[in-house]
């Protein structure tokens, strides 16, 4: 298998310090955005906490057997075995942050969101809790593969308001899940096939929130991996930039 990757982070127009912190593991093909909240020192400790401990499972070959809250079955699939351990990476990375807080009164209330993807064996998984968000972009066309854990998101799935209202409402930068401010957390994760030429898209919501989803699309398909990264993180910033702004973009080059 053969992958091209960029990530970009920024820290914006308005913000003075950056509390995202991404991940780019070419051994692993593992691709991480975290966006930290909880003030200057906890929101970018919290990020760093969650990458740094995905990245630590995932390189061990073998999870300890006693290992809390990771355990699959006897003669389960590779498929299973690769989820499960993604899964329990970002978990573990909750408690870690969930407890450093409850240790230092520096760091309490620190959370980070997480998106995480790993490409294995012909396959994408790929993890979130919060508002992060993947694309993926298939022939020509671009898809949101991960749902907001926002509330404004828990409204527009109940019908209360419109996705465009959505975009502007007072109350879209409060999600509903994040890694830190409790001990566990619910992990969304998705399995797919990758083929040749998908293109994988992982942003915190300081891009998201300035450009929309076929802006996202066309830049990755017009400019490629590298140039498409520093495109929207530039398109973001001359539209207000009032966030930290990280970006991954991932092309698959060969499949098999």
């Amino acid at each position: 298998m053969r992958i091209t990757s960029c990530g970009m982070t920024d820290v914006g127009v308005k913000r003075t310090n950056n509390e995202d912190n991404y991940l780019i593991n070419d051994e692993l093909n593992l691709f991480v955005v975290c966006d930290g909240m909880g003030g200057h020192a906890g929101g970018e400790f919290a990020s760093a906490i969650a990458v740094n401990t995905v990245e630590e499972v995932l390189t061990t070959i073998e999870i300890r057997p006693d290992a809390e809250d990771f355990s699959v079955e006897d003669g389960a699939s590779r498929v299973e075995v690769v989820r499960e351990k993604l899964r329990y990476s970002i978990r573990l990375a909750g408690k870690r942050i969930y407890e450093r807080a409850q240790e230092d009164t520096e760091y309490q209330g620190m959370g980070t969101t997480c998106l995480a993807l790993l490409v294995d064996n012909g396959n994408a998984f790929m993890a979130h809790v919060g508002d992060s968000r993947g694309y993926l972009v298939r022939d020509g066309k671009i898809e949101q593969i991960t749902e907001d854990h926002s509330l404004v998101n828990e409204r527009v799935r109940a019908g209360l308001i419109t996705e465009e209202e959505a975009k502007t409402h007072k109350l879209k930068n409060i999600i509903t899940r994040s890694l830190g401010f409790m001990e566990d957390v619910e992990i969304d994760l998705g399995v797919r096939a990758v083929r040749r030429g998908d293109m994988f898209v992982l942003c915190s919501d300081g891009l998201s929130n300035f450009l929309e989803t076929s802006e996202i699309g066309e830049s990755v398909l017009d400019y490629g991996p590298q140039d498409s990264a520093r495109h929207m993180i530039e398109m973001a910033c001359e539209r207000g930039g009032d966030d930290n702004i990280t970006v991954i973009v991932v092309r698959i080059d060969e499949a098999a």
